[in-house]
């Protein structure tokens, strides 16, 4: 496992229908190496710190065998690192082999992956594509954030090695597509919740999925004591 290209990008303007919106998402390569601190590398920023940021997701983590599926599913062939807004490319750490909770070294950080990625319409924008974000969730091939536990240099070349593993072993894609297509996963969420990495937000739609279940039963035992017969 292997972290191939370190991105960042401050937030611009780019025009979008009509408008113009704020975005992070256009990332370039950096030739040195570079601090991964609590809440983003230097030099990088986000837009939109409601959904992208923050220690939560302090860093974004795309593999290479990805761009090589993109390249063949969409016959194009100009991508470049940063292509998909990561902050980090990465080799060896498909979304299948990386756990949520699972706790990495690379360079001198120490990283915990905390979720799977959203994508939201300026992926969309990115690839000039704005379907693209449906297709990007769909392969389950959506990459994953990054909690840092401890700041320290990173770069190219570094490798991620696997200090800690978290016991419900639950993958990255596992846990994208119980959220997004699998609504009425109760046990699935029960097991998401048991990881304790998990950040707040998806803890957050798990918990209110189970508790929107727990009022739907007692309503239906409501409603059966007060039908007839």
């Amino acid at each position: 496992m292997k972290l191939l290209s370190v991105n960042v990008s401050l937030p611009k303007e780019v025009p979008h229908g009509r408008e113009t919106v704020s975005t992070g998402i256009f990332k370039e390569p950096v030739g040195s190496r570079i601090m991964l601190r609590k809440s983003n590398l230097d030099g990088d920023g986000q837009a939109d710190l409601e959904n992208h940021g923050g220690v939560d997701r302090a860093a974004y983590a795309y593999s290479i065998e990805n761009y090589d599926h993109w390249r063949r599913e969409l016959g194009r062939n100009e991508f470049a690192f940063g292509q998909f807004g990561e902050n980090f490319t990465v080799e060896g750490m498909m979304e299948d082999e990386v756990h949520i909770g699972d706790v990495f070294r690379v360079g001198e950080a120490l990283v915990e992956v905390s979720q799977p990625r959203p994508p939201c319409f300026k992926l969309g924008i990115k690839m000039g594509m704005p379907g693209f974000p449906k297709l990007f969730l769909a392969s389950g091939r959506v990459g994953f954030y990054l909690r840092v536990l401890e700041e320290g240099e990173v770069g190219a070349g570094d490798v991620f090695e696997r200090v800690e593993s978290d016991p419900e072993r639950m993958s990255v894609r596992e846990m994208s597509h119980l959220l997004f297509f699998e609504p009425k996963n109760l046990e699935g969420a029960k097991r998401a919740l048991r990881v304790r990495a998990l950040s707040p937000g998806w803890r957050d739609s798990f918990e209110q999925r189970l508790a929107k279940a727990g009022a739907t039963d007692e309503k239906d035992k409501a409603a059966k004591k007060e039908s007839p017969g």
